[in-house]
């Protein structure tokens, strides 16, 4: 490992995030190993240890590293999802639809065998917020809130569905979501956010029947898909 050039404080934490996670992935370290002490990775490095610090705290915040109390700083994980992400951040408004689907149907079906009253609680609350921007809220600003909101409700859709995995998959997963949901803001052709397909989503999920809930969740998001693909050239 060698020692890194000087730069602004920012960018200097971002290149040590970048050498580390290289040897992560490059199986420097196994998982189960503790990592180099911060005083021996500033040396390596040539950098201070507070920025060593820093970049620990990302690669920890991303499940990378474990840091456990008194004993030092593990590896947790030689996958990298930030390869992930970024594939995700270069997919088009059709693709991220269409793994919304895969999702939030299992979600969805899940969420109706498992959801807890805190849960439907939670996705009554999602739902009136939803339903206070009204139907086809025209300016920008309005629209822009129901869109987060709108993201706000399916994620609590998966947090319903009780399954770890899912929730990270997913988590990892929002930030395309919400790109893609911004970016349809306002396009012509594309359907006002539909509040009773929302609706029928939480009232599957709370009667308790996971296919009815399955079905609710696949045509809640078949019909911005369609619209999705009216738009695209034909082959």
């Amino acid at each position: 490992m060698t020692a890194l050039r000087a730069a602004d404080r920012r960018s200097l934490v971002d290149t040590v995030v970048d050498a580390l996670r290289a040897q992560l992935t490059e199986r420097a370290w196994k998982v189960g190993d503790r990592i180099p002490t911060e005083h021996v990775l500033a040396e390596q490095l040539g950098v201070g240890r507070n920025t060593v610090r820093e970049a620990v705290r990302v690669l920890v915040h991303a499940g990378l590293l474990e840091s456990r109390q008194g004993q030092g700083t593990f590896v947790r994980s030689t996958a990298d999802p930030s390869a992930v992400l970024r594939g995700m951040k270069q997919a088009g408004v059709r693709d991220v639809l269409e793994l919304r689907i895969a999702l939030e149907t299992e979600a969805a079906r899940l969420a109706a065998v498992r959801r807890t009253p805190e849960d439907l609680s939670a996705l009554r609350a999602a739902l009136d917020a939803l339903r206070s921007h009204g139907e086809d809220p025209r300016e920008e600003g309005a629209r822009t809130a129901q869109a987060e909101d709108d993201i706000d409700f399916h994620t609590r859709v998966v947090t319903a569905a009780h399954n770890g995995a899912l929730t990270e998959v997913y988590g990892y997963f929002s930030s395309s979501v919400r790109e893609a949901l911004h970016s349809s803001l306002g396009r012509l052709g594309m359907p006002p956010i539909d509040l009773a397909a929302h609706a029928a989503v939480v009232d599957a999920i709370e009667s308790g029947d996971p296919q009815a809930a399955e079905t609710a969740a696949r045509e809640l998001l078949t019909t911005p898909l369609r619209a999705v693909e009216a738009q695209l050239p034909q082959p």
